[in-house]
């Protein structure tokens, strides 16, 4: 395949050109079974490719593993992951979607550090080509610290509370989050403390509830979102963070 801005060769489809320092990737379709993973990168969207009902996808990769059991899986999964993750960064993509065996999208979610959703559906290709004809959502850059704030100040759940905020905090999508009061009078739990975030608004701002014994916190958070839809995908996306963090 040729650089898509300069004609320069690439080594393998969509990666990004080290001629003329260009993206060919918008983003990376992740479908992830434990032994064999498929990567499918899409090209930039413009109105001309829409015009001309070109197919934005510009290639596949596959990685493969054999799946040990024991101690040695531990090694095994990581070693997967990497080599998923390599395959990625050198497309550099806008962001990245992944779809199939948790415990992998897990793994390589941890060592990539561009904006990644889960997909749920059975193609989840087709399901990334049908989001992206709506326009993107903006992307927050402010650290998860400063977007916390409000008139309460006490987190519940001490240090174990403020990770989970900062899990949440730290989605590119999340503009703030602002702390609630804290309800003593819940049902006893003795699951330690848990987060899920709830159903979006209309404007597509969420609330995340935290449970800690018998204590609910209900925390606001601010999305990117324009309405309920793209508030439910980050709806989405939070909680698997939360899961993936051990929350839920």
């Amino acid at each position: 395949m040729e650089c898509r801005h300069c004609a320069s060769p690439l080594e393998k489809p969509g990666d990004y050109c080290l001629v003329c320092r260009e993206r060919n990737t918008a983003a990376v379709v992740l479908e992830a079974a434990r032994d064999r993973a498929t990567l499918t990168m899409l090209a930039e969207e413009d109105e001309e490719a829409f015009a001309r009902d070109d197919d934005p996808r510009l290639g596949e990769t596959t990685v493969t593993t054999t799946p040990e059991d024991g101690e040695n899986e531990i090694v095994e999964l990581r070693n997967f992951a990497g080599l998923i993750a390599d395959e990625i960064r050198r497309k550099r993509p806008e962001e990245v979607y992944a779809g199939g065996t948790r415990s992998v999208i897990r793994a390589v979610r941890g060592k990539v550090h561009y904006p990644f959703y889960r997909v749920d559906d059975d193609d989840p290709v087709e399901a990334v080509l049908q989001r992206r004809g709506k326009r993107a959502l903006d992307v927050v850059e402010t650290p998860p610290a400063e977007k916390i704030g409000g008139s309460h100040s006490t987190l519940i759940g001490g240090r174990t509370g403020m990770r989970a905020i900062h899990a949440v905090a730290d989605h590119p999508h999340v503009k703030k989050v602002i702390p609630g009061p804290i309800d003593a009078g819940g049902t006893g739990s003795q699951s330690g403390l848990r987060a899920k975030v709830t159903r979006a608004d209309d404007g597509g701002n969420v609330r995340m509830l935290i449970r800690d014994g018998s204590s609910v916190q209900e925390n606001r958070v601010v999305t990117t979102a324009r309405d309920r839809e793209m508030g439910e995908r980050i709806r989405e996306d939070l909680n698997d963070v939360l899961a993936d963090s051990e929350f839920q």
